[in-house]
């Protein structure tokens, strides 16, 4: 790239709301076919920074140059349309060719938008946000400035969106908190922390380890000014205060070795792990729920699931499957056309929603914990004040007296967030929990659900979260069809992909040489079976179940001699079934997962 202009040239800009300064005084460029992913904390100006990079927001000071010419798009976090128009006129404001209508179509199609002619005032605000996405895309600009493009995308979407940027030589900037995304796409990482920005020519893996190694140096920087520092300090008492020029110059260093040694990283030196928890044995059993809103929109058909104590779960699909219909219908907010839910007494849900962000906005952010409790019960006789928990949650104790108001959107996702956990549930159901999250709160969320010792479901579209996180997927197809799954995204991705490519004829050849090579002693499961295994103890369940209904009713003398013969006919058919899997689960259960 040496010799040619870059597409946009950052110099020395400033960004100051009252006596808050966002950042001082930062450079960067972005040159042709770079992709440059943008990290931030929630709150530091991310967004602030795409806006006046694009024009919508002035600054205090600085240079903001783009090559002669340059076609800039930008989607933004909130998009405004007339809500007059329809979906087609707010992607072409003059009429098109037929190709480009035809394009048009082809993007809001993988964007899953169909009616073109819809209004934009019908649209639910995802569907507005990929209506916008699909403008950007079409304009076919020079640079592309893109605002958390996966919110609101499902996972076919997202998968869609990162094989479009990456062909060709397009040239990027976006901010993003799904790191599947980051690290898939992008080449160039730039990093907002602290008022600065620092550059990391690499993916996220390589920008996770170089920061790493940027924050140790800055804290044996600090670590020797803070050493240093103790000696001036200790001859600035003792010099009197008339000096000469030689004092005067070590003076002036002593006050620039003090703010070095005054800066402060803000990086958790603990997990935070809450012995606190109890649940019983018993946590839910979904019986044969069947819920459809329409005969052609079926979420759930004789659907059943036994829910394991400690069991982190996490619930994936394209939208409109009904993975928060699922969720709501656990927590009685919906109710099934037949079959229950049947939950242990001693579940304590705590349940984030996308509905549920809802405050005072002149509230003070401790009063918003402290209203629900002062402190929380961590276990072993120790307690965490609500100042501390929300210390955890990365609010600093300035951030606490802040007004509700004043908080950037992903800080309020986070406050409504401890507002839940702090609430002591010990079954966590958290619908889209990280939309809008930092990077930062993503991490340490992923350690707070890690470590918790109660029951987890999560839905998400965030893939690298689930896979911290989970240990268990239901995937919803859509049609009533649940795909249910013993392993995280990753996995399931893999099988999936496995199951598409590879006849069974050929599996079944392949373990056939296995024992003809003498391979019959292995003592551990493969994937496949690991998989079989769960999936046998769930059928065998189901089908003790029907069993002992079967023979209820059988005994009960209220069948009529129809219903008596059909049932009588099923019993030694399931029992034989039964007898199956319960000797492939028993050959199974001697090898080690």
């Amino acid at each position: 790239m040496s010799g040619q202009i870059p597409y946009l040239d950052v110099q020395c800009l400033t960004k100051s709301f009252g006596a808050q300064v966002l950042f001082d005084n930062i450079s960067f460029s972005i040159a042709e076919g770079q992709k440059v992913g943008l990290i931030a904390k929630n709150g530091t100006g991310k967004s602030t920074l795409l806006s006046i990079l694009t024009g919508k927001e002035a600054y205090d000071s600085g240079n903001i140059i783009y090559r002669r010419d340059l076609k800039v798009g930008f989607l933004e976090q909130s998009p405004v349309f007339n809500e007059n128009d329809t979906v087609l006129d707010a992607c072409f404001n003059h009429k098109g060719s037929d190709e480009a209508l035809l394009r048009a179509k082809q993007i809001l199609t993988r964007l899953k938008i169909r009616d073109l002619n819809q209004t934009i005032g019908e649209l639910s605000g995802g569907q507005l946000k990929r209506v916008a996405l699909a403008n950007v895309l079409l304009t076919e600009p020079d640079l592309l400035i893109l605002d958390e493009p996966t919110n609101h995308l499902d996972l076919d979407m997202i998968e869609w969106l990162e094989g479009y940027l990456n062909r060709g030589n397009k040239t990027l900037l976006m901010v993003t908190h799904d790191r599947f995304f980051l690290d898939r796409i992008c080449s160039v990482i730039l990093e907002l922390d602290d008022k600065s920005i620092y550059t990391y020519r690499g993916n996220y893996a390589y920008y996770l380890e170089k920061r790493q190694e940027r924050i140790n140096n800055t804290r044996a920087e600090i670590q020797r000014a803070n050493n240093l520092y103790r000696k001036e300090l200790d001859w600035m008492r003792r010099m009197p205060q008339a000096r000469g020029h030689k004092a005067r110059y070590r003076e002036d260093a002593f006050y620039e070795l003090e703010k070095v040694a005054k800066r402060r990283i803000e990086e958790r030196q603990v997990r935070l792990k809450s012995n606190n928890v109890y649940i019983g044995s018993k946590i839910f059993e979904c019986q044969y729920v069947t819920k459809a809103w329409t005969p052609d929109n079926v979420i759930l058909k004789d659907f059943y699931y036994n829910f394991a104590r400690y069991e982190k779960m996490g619930i994936v699909g394209n939208n409109g499957t009904g993975k928060s219909t699922f969720i709501k219908l656990l927590l009685g907010l919906e109710h099934p056309d037949s079959g229950k839910f049947d939950i242990g007494d001693t579940v304590r849900f705590g349940y984030f929603s996308q509905e549920g962000l809802k405050f005072d906005e002149q509230q003070k952010v401790i009063d918003v914990i402290t209203d629900i409790a002062e402190y929380i019960n961590i276990g072993k006789g120790k307690h965490l004040s609500a100042s501390q928990f929300l210390q955890y949650f990365l609010f600093t104790p300035e951030q606490q007296h802040n007004y509700v108001y004043k908080l950037s959107g992903g800080e309020k996702r986070k406050l409504y967030l401890c507002t839940v956990l702090m609430k002591d549930p010990n079954f966590l159901v958290l619908d889209e929990p990280t939309n809008d999250l930092d990077i930062q709160t993503l991490q340490i969320l992923e350690e707070y659900l890690s470590d918790f010792p109660g029951c987890v479901i999560i839905v998400s579209h965030d893939r690298y979260f689930m896979d911290k996180v989970v240990d268990h997927l239901l995937v919803f197809k859509g049609g009533g069809e649940i795909k249910d799954f013993p392993g995280n995204y990753t996995q399931y991705r893999e099988w999936s992909s496995m199951e598409s490519s590879v006849t069974t004829a050929p599996k079944v050849k392949d373990e056939k040489k296995k024992e003809k090579s003498g391979n019959t002693s292995r003592q551990r499961m493969t994937f496949k079976e690991k998989y079989e295994f769960v999936q046998l103890e769930k059928d065998i369940m189901m089908l003790e179940e029907e069993q002992r209904k079967l023979e209820e009713d059988l005994c009960s003398g209220t069948l009529s001699v129809e219903e008596l013969t059909e049932k009588s006919k099923r019993l030694p058919v399931l029992k034989d079934e039964l007898d199956e899997k319960t000797m492939r689960w028993l050959e199974l259960s001697e090898l080690k997962m």
